[in-house]
């Protein structure tokens, strides 16, 4: 058996944020790999189209040169196609020949498309089993937090989902709001004031209040 799935569904789920991730296990580039073994850690989980593609090969090395960022900050990145556990390790092996960028997470292989249905990857009307450029974000518990969709046809910015990884870190606390392109180490936002007691008295914006966040 080369992959499962808990409850797999006979379609295509919708997945929301606030949902529990689908677990898994399924082979991969780095072996045997469970989705539920990964609980304690953030997870960037994404899928890509093909195999040997451009825009997945630029996606690869990116994510490639990202990954002690990712992992600095507790998160465990794993990549999904339908393409099979030999394909995946020619094209890594390519790439690490033709470009020199070694991939050090892991790919799974999905040639039934259950994990794929499972996560909603698969249009059902699609012509081809081809999977979106789907990202889920997953906190240490495996709830969904952030989704990224993005046709076949353009890259994702790799920076974008590390920004939002440490945004969902920071406000996971309860304490504040990020504004805007927050950075770490940028001012954030409180929450917003739910009595007019609690309102400032200095015709400050109540409803945008910025405060340099503690180290």
């Amino acid at each position: 058996m080369s992959d499962s799935i808990s409850n797999m569904p006979a379609t295509p789920m919708t997945l929301r944020i606030g949902d529990e991730a689908p677990d898994f296990t399924a082979r991969s580039t780095k072996g045997q790999i469970s989705l539920s073994a990964l609980r304690g850690r953030w997870v960037i989980f994404f899928s890509h189209p093909a195999d040997f593609t451009p825009v997945c090969t630029s996606e690869f090395v990116a994510f490639s040169r990202a990954a002690p960022d990712f992992e600095a900050c507790g998160a465990t990145l794993i990549g999904l196609s339908i393409d099979s556990l030999p394909s995946h390790l020619a094209w890594i092996d390519a790439i690490r020949t033709q470009m020199d960028v070694r991939i050090p997470f892991p790919v799974i292989e999905d040639p039934s498309m259950a994990i794929a249905r499972a996560y909603g990857m698969l249009d059902s009307q699609a012509r081809d089993s081809a999977t979106v450029r789907a990202t889920y974000i997953l906190d240490p518990d495996g709830i969904i937090q952030a989704i990224f969709w993005y046709p076949m046809t353009v890259g994702r910015a790799v920076s974008e989902i590390l920004r939002t990884l440490r945004a969902l870190q920071r406000v996971a606390p309860g304490d504040a709001l990020t504004p805007e392109g927050w950075q770490p180490g940028n001012p954030v936002l409180s929450p917003g004031i739910l009595s007019q007691d609690a309102m400032p008295g200095d015709n400050a914006p109540w409803f945008h209040q910025l405060r340099n966040d503690a180290p």
